[in-house]
């Protein structure tokens, strides 16, 4: 037990706590610090970065001026000004978008064939898309694209972002439809409702945390997809990871548009992140476990 009590009066009781080993102690004080440790690793360079974002470009470099700087939106005039990083903002949701929306409607009934009908080895074999280099990919799809002249249109952004975020969806949803038993469709289709009504009206609601977490991952990954834009965008379909680049030459860097360029890019999918990251976390540990 970790405390005693001791009556000093009749229908009073008074309550002694242990002290804590030293032991304990020393532990609980190292899981601080390795969190604050964690935290500060991931927010420093983010902070630093924000900051950086409305500082002028010889005060970005002015380890002195780190912290005591004055501040400037001239960078963010720059960036949707010049630059015209509006354009590049809509290009980036469009493809995303796109590219989250066909992978959903084709890997989540993929993934429900593969978990009901026990196709073994298939989410590995797509797992495996993940792995090949994508610039080994560039130079055939380059090739293909160009002789139907797709090269530099938004449909062939979207159709090489689906190759990143379908084998994510079909992996995800898998695990999470081994997990839903069999015997609801079943005592559905003895209801009188066919095995794709059952689909539908069954296991699609149980699965919304699953479907969420896809759609999540799918659409940061295309958003923060820059191989693939690069060679295969015009100057009217660049993703915003590709636009940035506007902002380095071969003989300067213009650090300030940079950073404000590189914090209008990290903010949504951050966002995103921390709003939508219970379903994410839900997600992923249920088709983990289940799967």
């Amino acid at each position: 037990m970790s405390e005693t009590a001791a009556l000093i009066a009749p229908g009073r009781v008074v309550t002694h706590r242990r002290p804590r080993r030293p032991a304990t102690v020393v532990a609980g004080v190292a899981r601080a610090v390795g969190i604050v440790a964690v935290v500060a690793t991931f927010l420093v360079p983010l902070v630093w970065m924000l900051l950086a974002s409305f500082k002028r470009n010889l005060d970005v470099i002015d380890p002195a001026k780190t912290l005591a700087f004055e501040p400037t939106l001239a960078n963010y005039e720059t960036v949707f000004g010049a630059q015209s990083f509006g354009a590049f903002i809509l290009n980036s949701l469009l493809v995303g978008a796109g590219s989250t929306v066909i992978a959903l409607l084709i890997g989540v009934p993929a993934a429900y064939g593969i978990a009901r009908f026990t196709v073994k080895g298939t989410v590995a074999f797509l797992l495996m898309a993940r792995v090949i280099p994508g610039v080994s990919l560039l130079v055939p799809w380059y090739f293909l694209f160009s002789q139907v002249q797709l090269v530099g249109t938004y449909t062939v952004l979207i159709l090489t972002h689906i190759f990143v975020t379908m084998p994510l969806v079909v992996a995800i949803m898998t695990g999470f439809f081994d997990g839903i038993p069999a015997e609801l469709e079943e005592a559905s289709q003895i209801d009188g409702t066919t095995r794709i009504g059952a689909f539908v009206r069954v296991v699609l609601p149980l699965s919304l945390p699953g479907i969420a977490t896809s759609a999540i991952l799918s659409f940061i990954f295309s958003w923060n997809n820059f191989l693939f834009a690069l060679v295969l965008s015009s100057q009217t379909t660049r993703t915003l990871p590709v636009a940035i680049v506007n902002f380095t030459s071969y003989a300067s860097v213009d650090w300030g548009g940079l950073m404000a360029a590189a914090t209008i890019i990290t903010v949504p999918v951050m966002l995103i992140a921390l709003v939508a990251q219970k379903y994410v976390v839900s997600g992923l540990t249920a088709g983990a476990t289940k799967g």
